[in-house]
């Protein structure tokens, strides 16, 4: 269910916005993408897992704050970071 830490490295290092960067909403919200992405096929043959399903849960509203936040502050970052993970189709 959990990302492996070379995954969460390749990510941070395709959304990262400077050298040091493990921060950054966009890297912020294309980690928690990636860990929604793989609790939803474990939920897709777990059906009843209703703890890993809260967990779900909270990591989209987290998410969602997250893009509101990025969003409000800088909406040409907010509509590339959407473009380049594919939400809102």
């Amino acid at each position: 269910m959990a990302i492996t830490q070379e995954r969460k490295n390749q990510i941070i290092g395709e959304y990262k916005t400077h050298d040091n960067d493990t921060g950054s909403p966009e890297v912020q919200i294309a980690v928690l993408t990636e860990q929604i992405n793989n609790l939803n096929q474990h939920l897709r043959t777990h059906k009843k897992d209703h703890h890993s399903r809260r967990g779900l849960l909270k990591m989209v509203g987290k998410r969602r704050n997250l893009l509101n936040y990025l969003r409000n502050n800088d909406v040409t970052r907010y509509r590339e970071l959407i473009n380049k993970l594919g939400l809102r189709r």
